[in-house]
């Protein structure tokens, strides 16, 4: 049921983001909490490559076959990876089978594990692009407007400057909000202030 200002009712009556229909777990359970864990930060990246002029939805619904593709995202498996699985993940049509996008992939773990061994933590170093504080409000319109940010265009030079690709500032921005960088759920959204203490205690402990 529509309420206002981007906001649909939830199925315990509290408000959500006006996706939240289309993607209830995700939108409860995943997206804006932060994640400090090297290989799901690179599967989200890599993710994010893959959605570029797709849905997140579609790619939601692929991403167990991702992970199986993609031995799970094991950065230095991936890295390994050669033309022969090149040619398997264009054959399977239970991912998107985009060549540019696999290779870019496989390129990205190699580069991820040159990183690791120069930074000796994905996790640190990507997270040291995070705001230092985001905004206290976010409506629909802030929503709508904001797909990129200094945040995010830094961080897409610093990748394309260490040769990763697929990693523009839009695609760094969306990552920033699944990864709760940032916290873009809608002011009165049921979660989002469950996910500004998760955030909060996050960089804490950080």
């Amino acid at each position: 049921m529509p309420l206002e200002n981007g906001l649909v009712a939830g199925p315990d009556g509290s408000a959500r983001c006006f996706w939240y229909p289309s993607m209830p777990e995700y939108h409860d359970r995943e997206w804006g909490w932060p994640v400090r864990d090297d290989r799901l930060l690179f599967e989200k990246i890599c993710l994010e490559g893959f959605q570029s002029g797709l849905s997140w939805q579609t790619i939601l619904n692929k991403r167990e076959s991702f992970r199986k593709a993609f031995h799970r995202f094991e950065i230095d498996r991936v890295a390994r990876f050669g033309d022969k699985d090149i040619e398997r993940l264009l054959g399977d049509a239970n991912i998107v089978r985009n060549r540019a996008k696999i290779v870019s992939a496989i390129n990205n773990a190699r580069r991820a594990s040159a990183l690791l061994d120069e930074a000796g933590s994905l996790t640190d170093w990507l997270w040291s692009f995070a705001p230092v504080r985001h905004a206290n409000r976010v409506d629909l319109a802030h929503y709508r407007a904001h797909t990129t940010s200094a945040e995010s265009v830094a961080l897409s030079k610093a990748l394309k400057k260490r040769g990763w690709t697929f990693v523009g500032p839009t695609t760094m921005y969306a990552f920033m909000q699944a990864v709760g960088m940032v916290n873009d759920h809608l002011d009165g959204c049921g979660v989002r202030g469950a996910v500004e203490r998760a955030q909060a205690d996050f960089r804490r402990k950080a």
